[in-house]
């Protein structure tokens, strides 16, 4: 005889395990496991720590990678195929999946990626994820930004190449020499005294082009960057706001809707027991 299983049993289990799972002592006992791995991560690195307690490093670290294993299965359980609808639940299984990949032999090297553990942070705390969804939403802005810097670059490295490269092979003789000379003083990098002073020893009118290229690359095409990322942080901040605001009006709207019932039905007996009394 096949045992049946009782769904309302089932349904309550499961919704026991999604409210672990979406608690705040949840969230926060998993922050603190990952800034533990962080730091015996970082202990494994120093031999004398090896030295002292290689063994309780090594199992701490068997220990953590089983959490977040369970951590896994734990939302795949709750959310199931939804769980692979927000790219940072996608996010944080894929660094899990990294750290069950066998670091032995030929593939040794894969201890290293071990600390890619600590980038969960960026998906447990709600300020990091924050600042990482509005670095995301300003890609389109700050690819156009890219594509302005290019033509900048490109240009100034043609230049100097044709200005400067039969004088100073090594930093201009070349487009790719140019353009990584050019990236070094958009940097302010020992500009002055490393490349521009030399090169006006030679060429005293070079002046003329290194000012405008800094003025165009550091103080006005870098601050686009900033502005459009500090654009996106505010719509992201506007719209959580607006959520916020959406959520409050729906519950509002409940309340209203309940609180209308209850005084319908409130009159409805009172017009029942008035029609009673004059009946009696």
């Amino acid at each position: 005889m096949t045992q049946k299983t009782d769904p309302s049993n089932d349904s309550s289990w499961t919704q026991r395990l999604r409210l672990l799972v979406e608690s705040s002592q949840f969230t926060t006992f998993i922050t603190i496991v990952i800034l533990l791995n962080a730091v015996t991560l970082g202990l494994e690195t120093w031999p004398p720590a090896m030295e002292a307690a290689g063994g309780f490093l090594i199992a701490f670290d068997r220990i953590v990678l089983a959490i977040f294993v369970i951590e896994m299965l734990a939302k795949l359980i709750v959310y199931r195929l939804g769980f692979f609808r927000s790219g940072w639940n996608i996010f944080d299984l894929t660094i899990v999946i990294i750290a069950l990949i066998p670091a032995s032999g030929p593939l040794a090297v894969l201890r290293a990626l071990r600390i890619l553990r600590v980038l969960r942070l960026l998906s447990v705390v709600p300020q990091m994820r924050s600042v990482v969804s509005a670095l995301i939403g300003a890609l389109p802005g700050m690819g156009s930004i890219a594509a302005v810097m290019s033509v900048v670059f490109y240009i100034s490295a043609v230049l100097a190449t044709n200005l400067f490269g039969a004088a100073f092979p090594d930093w201009f003789g070349s487009i790719g020499a140019s353009a990584f000379s050019l990236f070094q003083i958009m940097t302010l990098e020992s500009w002055s005294m490393g490349i521009v002073r030399p090169v006006m020893e030679v060429y005293p009118w070079a002046w003329a082009f290194f000012v405008p290229f800094i003025l165009v690359t550091t103080f006005a095409v870098l601050n686009l960057v900033v502005a459009v990322i500090v654009n996106s942080m505010q719509a992201l901040h506007e719209a959580e706001q607006e959520e916020h605001r959406k959520v409050e009006r729906e519950i509002v709207h409940q309340e209203t809707a309940t609180l209308a019932d209850e005084i319908r039905v409130l009159r409805q007996e009172i017009q029942g027991l008035k029609s009673f009394l004059k009946q009696g």
